[in-house]
């Protein structure tokens, strides 16, 4: 796919992937076998019919494709930026064992941006039932969505002062432009859904309060509780979560400062403490903001590193650099308690233990200072207390995440629902939605 060069791009928050043109996507659709049994369709947790959207573009049936494709799933402009193709659909695909496989997520983008699709509210026969979803991030957008297609009224509540979620104040524009998403949450509003903004669960709104007024809660808030490293120095000025840096550039809009209030901490030689998309998002926005020098700093080695391969590729392509075999063992302050450096460790990877995994073992001896001033923690987040403890009715699991029928997305109390990260923790776009979309479906069969 097209790209800006990295020269430009690492300068701007525009998006990175420019998208296929007409000719390049049916040269790619073109390659498709056309399976009886579509193996790629397994791979995909929304059941996308893949073979059949595909088919449409092969035939210029652009209308046609967005239709097969929003009949599973609601939101394809974002699924084809953002869901990890390459291990889901794409990784089963029947080309992928001896080739290249079909590029789905980027067939499924080309689709979105240039079908002429609009919800069409006027056939929707209204059941009088309505079901409140607390959060708007990918698996309350999709819940909401199966449900209002199907006829029941939906209200959002959510904390923030605009809808998305993680998609808005996690991910960065120029991976998923905000105007994709306003256009995807639009597409909502058309079906009648309803968004109420600074409605924080379990504080301005709670669970028992909306089961008194709905036939269905469902519960999508996510998990955005930071997990830190735990090392002497993590609360100097300078060292930051992942989600607030990001928030504050992506949510807060820094990145266009002062045209918006929110101003970013400026660091000149920043270190992101991860190896995910979290961590490749924040080094790559830190570069943008004007970074002189970003080092990505993990305690294993490349192949580890659990980040998508595209997002490392471009972020090396754009100037950051990666630490590996490496862990913080303190942050070291200033005279005014400002993060000026931290102390790393060196790092081997030991033999294969039962389970095959390598595990990184301390190098006696080996230790360096390198200069930082503002360093970014990415290494997960954990459920957010906030709406859990006001709900002390949920069964949670040992991990703090709350519990639900596999197949329903049930949670403890009857006709509450939830999915997400608040299930399953910090995970993708597509199984958050996926998830979603199967609490919708079983609200629908018991209300509509």
């Amino acid at each position: 796919m097209p790209c800006q060069d990295p020269g430009i791009r690492s300068k701007n928050f525009d998006e990175v992937a420019l998208g296929y043109t007409e000719d390049m996507a049916l040269a790619e659709a073109g390659r498709c076998l056309q399976c009886k049994k579509p193996l790629c369709m397994q791979g995909c947790p929304v059941e996308v019919p893949i073979r059949d959207f595909i088919g449409c573009v092969v035939a210029r049936d652009y209308a046609g494709a967005y239709a097969k494709i929003t009949s599973s799933n609601s939101f394809p402009a974002i699924c084809g930026r953002v869901c990890p193709q390459e291990n889901q659909c794409e990784g089963h695909c029947i080309l992928g064992k001896k080739g290249s496989p079909i590029a789905i997520g980027r067939l499924e983008r080309f689709v979105a941006d240039n079908a002429a699709a609009g919800a069409v509210t006027g056939s929707i026969q209204k059941k009088g039932k309505k079901v409140a979803c607390i959060g708007s991030g990918p698996s309350s957008l999709s819940c909401a969505g199966v449900c209002a297609k199907n006829g029941l009224d939906v209200d959002i509540y959510e904390a923030m002062h605009e809808a998305g979620g993680v998609l808005v104040y996690g991910i960065p524009s120029f991976r998923l432009p905000k105007d994709v998403v306003a256009r995807e949450v639009e597409g909502l509003s058309r079906l009648g859904v309803r968004f109420f903004m600074n409605y924080v669960g379990g504080r301005t709104v709670s669970v028992a309060e909306l089961k008194e007024q709905y036939a269905a809660v469902f519960i999508g808030v996510g998990a955005g509780l930071p997990v830190f490293l735990g090392v002497p120095g993590e609360n100097l000025v300078g060292v930051f979560s992942a989600n607030e840096y990001l928030t504050r550039v992506n949510l807060g809009r820094a990145y266009r400062f002062p045209e918006y209030d929110t101003p970013v901490y400026p660091g000149r030689h920043v270190t992101v403490f991860g190896a995910g998309n979290v961590a490749m998002d924040a080094a790559r926005t830190a570069l943008r903001m004007g970074a002189e020098s970003v080092h990505i700093v993990y305690r294993r080695t490349r192949a580890e590193m659990p980040a998508r391969k595209e997002e490392i590729e471009h972020a090396e392509e754009e100037g950051v650099a990666l630490t590996l075999l490496s862990s913080p063992v303190c942050f070291n302050g200033d005279a005014d308690q400002k993060l000026c450096s931290v102390t790393l460790q060196k790092m081997e990877l030991a033999e294969p233990d039962a389970s095959g995994r390598r595990r990184p073992v301390p190098i006696q001896g080996a230790q360096v200072e390198m200069p930082t001033d503002l360093a970014i923690i990415a290494l997960g987040t954990r459920s957010n207390p906030v709406l859990l403890e006001a709900t002390p009715d949920l069964a949670l699991n040992e991990r703090g995440y709350i519990t639900v029928d596999e197949a329903s997305g049930e949670t403890s109390i009857p006709n509450v629902f939830a999915g997400g990260d608040i299930v399953t923790g910090a995970a993708t776009v597509i199984l958050a939605m996926g998830a979603g979309r199967r609490a919708g479906q079983e609200i629908v069969r018991r209300f509509a």
